[in-house]
């Protein structure tokens, strides 16, 4: 049994070496499983540190080369800031600059408000005073007084007040001198007259004006009556032209010109009614009559004025000549005066030398003898040696010249009666 034992033994030895085997193969295998799998785990897990690492490398090389780049790029800005400085400098006193002129804008934004406001004031009062004087000038005297003051202005303007003669319309009366008497007379040169007449008439160009301003929704019917009432202002001057130079003013006086000057006192009137009818203005010529506006009026009473200035400087040249003249023929008489006064004074001194001989050589000695203790209470005048200067200019040499030429030939006749009596006065002395 022994041996069968053992054999069971060794069997079931066999048995469990090979269970044993089996199971270590399987653990085995199972542990090679796994140790593979960890392997193929450590590999792919190498592979993807190796990517990483990669990766890290490469992104570390970007990052040194972006380093490197924003080096150079931080020194270039720099550079750049530093270039810029004085640009920023500008830049900060330009902004300066603009607020300063932003509040000067708001300023003057203000004060072009309160101008506009003011303005916008003005121009309604402007509007207010336009209706009124178009409603005065409705008025035929209103009118008239307006061209009466327009044409004051201009004269004024033209400084010729003190050459003009103004005639106020006479209300109230009638008959044919009021009916031809001019509003302004101007005086010429050589009392010769120029007659201004200053009544227009203004009530189709004040119609047509009025028509223009209200224009309502039919432009085109507003625009044509307003042409027919401009023809009708033409037509109105026109007949104004006709009636003037039917009066005829260069009549009243003789010295005036044949024509009359027809002040018309703005130069939208004339100017509206000269649209309107071309050949007014020749027509108005043809009649005698010149339609002036202020500036033309200014132009004539301007060249009036310059001929009156011219002619006070020939009044005035003409004046000086006869002064000049007379102041010459007088200071030709006051040089012969002159003469005779020099004559008389060379006279006076040969007389007054002679008397002084004749008391040398009569007198003293006859009273040195009557007192002939006593000779030095005696004194001797002396003679006058200085002569006055004769005239040399002509034009003082007159009658003078005679009386000096008669007096030289006195002196040379008394002369050696003269001389005698000195040389007996010094011989006296002497002894």
């Amino acid at each position: 049994m022994e041996p069968f034992a053992v054999i069971l033994a060794l069997l079931m030895l066999l048995l469990g070496a090979v269970s044993g085997a089996g199971a270590v193969y399987v653990v085995l295998r199972r542990r090679s499983a796994a140790v593979e799998a960890d392997f193929d785990g450590v590999s792919a897990r190498l592979s993807e540190v190796s990517a990483q690492f990669a990766a890290a490398d490469a992104e570390r090389r970007l990052l040194s080369a972006q380093n490197r780049e924003l080096g150079m790029s931080r020194d270039q800005d720099g550079s750049v800031l530093r270039a810029l400085a004085p640009v920023a400098e500008k830049l900060t006193a330009v902004q300066q600059q603009v607020s300063l002129l932003e509040r000067d804008r708001l300023e003057q934004y203000g004060q072009l408000a309160q101008q506009l406001q003011e303005a916008r004031l003005t121009d309604e009062q402007l509007m207010r005073s336009t209706h009124a004087l178009e409603s005065a000038l409705r008025s035929n005297s209103a009118r008239g007084q307006w061209g009466e003051v327009q044409l004051r202005r201009v004269v004024e303007a033209a400084g010729m007040m003190r050459h003009v003669d103004f005639h106020e319309q006479q209300h109230g009366t009638s008959g044919a001198e009021a009916a031809v008497r001019p509003d302004l007379v101007v005086q010429l040169p050589g009392d010769k007259q120029l007659v201004v007449d200053a009544k227009v008439p203004l009530s189709a160009y004040l119609e047509a004006q009025e028509l223009g301003q209200s224009a309502g929704d039919k432009p085109g019917l507003s625009q044509a009556a307003q042409q027919n009432l401009l023809a009708a202002h033409a037509k109105a001057l026109k007949s104004h032209v006709d009636a003037l130079s039917t009066k005829k003013y260069w009549d009243i006086s003789g010295n005036s010109p044949e024509l009359v000057i027809c002040f018309v006192p703005a130069e939208s009137i004339l100017a509206a009614a000269l649209s309107a009818d071309p050949a007014l203005l020749d027509h108005a010529l043809s009649r005698n009559v010149v339609l002036a506006s202020p500036g033309t009026l200014l132009a004539v009473l301007k060249s009036v004025a310059f001929t009156w200035r011219q002619d006070v400087l020939t009044d005035s040249a003409r004046e000086l000549f006869e002064l000049a003249r007379q102041l010459y023929e007088r200071m030709g008489t006051l040089g012969d005066n002159v003469g005779k006064l020099g004559s008389s004074l060379k006279s006076s001194v040969d007389r007054y030398n002679a008397m002084v001989g004749t008391l040398e050589a009569r007198v003293l000695p006859t009273a040195r003898k009557l007192n002939a203790l006593d000779t030095s209470g005696l004194v001797t005048p002396p003679a006058v040696q200085a002569t006055p200067r004769s005239l040399a200019a002509p034009e003082l040499q007159g009658e003078s010249r005679q009386h000096d030429e008669l007096h030289a030939t006195e002196l040379a006749a008394t002369e050696p009666e003269a001389n005698e009596l000195r040389s007996t006065v010094q011989e006296e002395d002497a002894a």
